[in-house]
């Protein structure tokens, strides 16, 4: 952590030096379990106020006898220090996508969808057969486990779910987190409701306000 943070400070020394650049601020959206959310939660907050922490989810999906359990987090500040998060997220199985302010100027009614990869899929899937026209513009899966534990619905004994467990967990469950562009205004309530209706996690980034 000691090196990253110097290796951010470097590039960051470099572009200060030249009077004429201006530092870009970006968004960034990185998912994963709740120790590297937590980590990166970590890092926002030690960046001296370059990167603001918009806000964090804990997400528990039941599905029939089990429980998925995942987190994330949006962020946005300064695009250095983002740009080297998608390293450290990549070294810890983490889903990292960027939104430049490139994407908001050229494409429009950008969104997030953040769920296990086979739910992502099957959503995309649908929205094509429904003849809504979108684009996938950035995708990022997990390659870290993400918790899976009993449901509470379960009724067997502590010790016996403990014994199960690691089998759970050892069908690993990938998250995926996409950026899609969809092109018609009228269409994106059409492109929400299918993903909810799925129990997919949506940003729709209008509603996304930050001040510079």
């Amino acid at each position: 952590m000691i090196e990253d943070n110097i290796r951010v400070l470097r590039q960051a020394a470099k572009v200060s030096s030249n009077s004429g650049y201006k530092i870009e601020k970006t968004w960034c959206v990185i998912a994963g379990n709740a120790d590297l959310v937590d980590e990166m939660a970590y890092k926002a907050i030690a960046s001296n106020h370059s990167v603001k922490i918009l806000f964090r989810e804990h997400v528990i999906l039941n599905d029939g006898n089990i429980d998925k359990k995942f987190d994330f987090i949006m962020l946005y500040g300064n695009s250095i220090i983002i740009d080297e998060y998608k390293r450290i997220v990549g070294q810890c199985g983490g889903a990292y996508v960027r939104i430049s302010r490139k994407y908001l100027s050229e494409e429009p009614n950008l969104m997030v969808l953040i769920a296990p990869q086979d739910t992502i899929k099957d959503t995309v899937s649908i929205i094509e057969k429904s003849k809504i026209p979108f684009a996938i513009l950035q995708d990022s899966q997990t390659t870290g486990f993400i918790d899976v534990d009993f449901s509470s619905e379960v009724k067997l004994p502590n010790f016996i779910k403990s014994a199960l467990k690691p089998f759970y967990n050892a069908n690993e469950v990938v998250l995926s987190t996409i950026l899609i562009s969809v092109d018609d205004d009228d269409n994106v309530e059409k492109v929400q409701s299918i993903a909810t209706s799925n129990r997919i996690f949506v940003i729709d980034f209008k509603d996304i306000v930050t001040e510079d």
